[in-house]
């Protein structure tokens, strides 16, 4: 039976994408878990210069409708999840557009961007949504992620979740 999963085609963050990016951080529903709008792109600048992060957009169709990043918390200094396997990278995802809100796009684009990463070796994915975060930590179970344990980062209190490289050919 084919694939009738849409396929999404990921890309890096450019200078060019910030008007968008602003937009979506704008949104309510980004707003809500994300901290300021000047402050986030200025993060996101600044991960676009980095070693240990990599920012991108997901677009459907030629459209961009999320912004997500890996990184890799051995090559940050004093990072909490440097607990994890050598090889294991972060991830976070925010879809953009709210009219695309609930219709499977984060957890697809998540599977997607799990099997590239998979299939180049990474061993390990985690993610680390907000515990009151519901429809992501939905979405990132639908990916195949399973929760760990409760953590306290920078940004707060996180519902800790990771996905191993042999889990993937349950997605």
């Amino acid at each position: 039976m084919p694939d009738r999963s849409p396929r999404y085609a990921l890309r890096d963050v450019t200078r060019d994408d910030f008007p968008l990016l602003r937009q979506w951080l704008a949104e309510p529903h980004l707003a809500e878990w994300w901290g300021g709008v000047e402050e986030e792109l200025a993060g996101i600048e600044e991960a676009m210069e980095s070693v240990e992060t990599r920012p991108m957009i997901a677009e459907l169709d030629g459209r961009p409708i999320a912004y997500l990043q890996y990184y890799d918390p051995h090559l940050e200094e004093d990072h909490p999840y440097q607990d994890q396997p050598k090889g294991t990278l972060g991830i976070d995802i925010s879809i953009g557009p709210p009219e695309l809100l609930g219709l499977g796009h984060g957890s697809a684009i998540i599977r997607q961007l799990a099997q590239e990463l998979f299939a180049s070796g990474v061993p390990r994915l985690v993610i680390d949504p907000d515990p009151d975060n519901i429809r992501a930590i939905r979405a990132y179970e639908k990916a195949g992620f399973r929760y760990v344990d409760s953590r306290t980062t920078i940004y707060g209190p996180a519902h800790f979740m990771a996905l191993d490289a042999n889990q993937e050919t349950d997605l």
